[in-house]
């Protein structure tokens, strides 16, 4: 179960390295998407700047 959960985080470390830079984040933080609440504050925090880019 722990492998599953390893591969899990590697698949979505991929395209985080993509995503973030277009929302102004540093790409390195993808690394944060290897604990288990990395990936819902990375989202939310790309919502967040999503709607401030919305609102232009």
């Amino acid at each position: 179960m722990g492998g599953f959960i390893w591969l899990i985080s590697a698949l979505t470390t991929i395209p985080m390295l993509k995503l973030l830079p277009h929302f102004g984040i540093n790409k390195y933080w993808a690394a944060a998407c290897l604990i288990p609440i990395g990936v819902p504050v990375l989202a939310w925090y790309m919502a967040v700047k999503l709607q401030e880019l919305e609102k232009r």
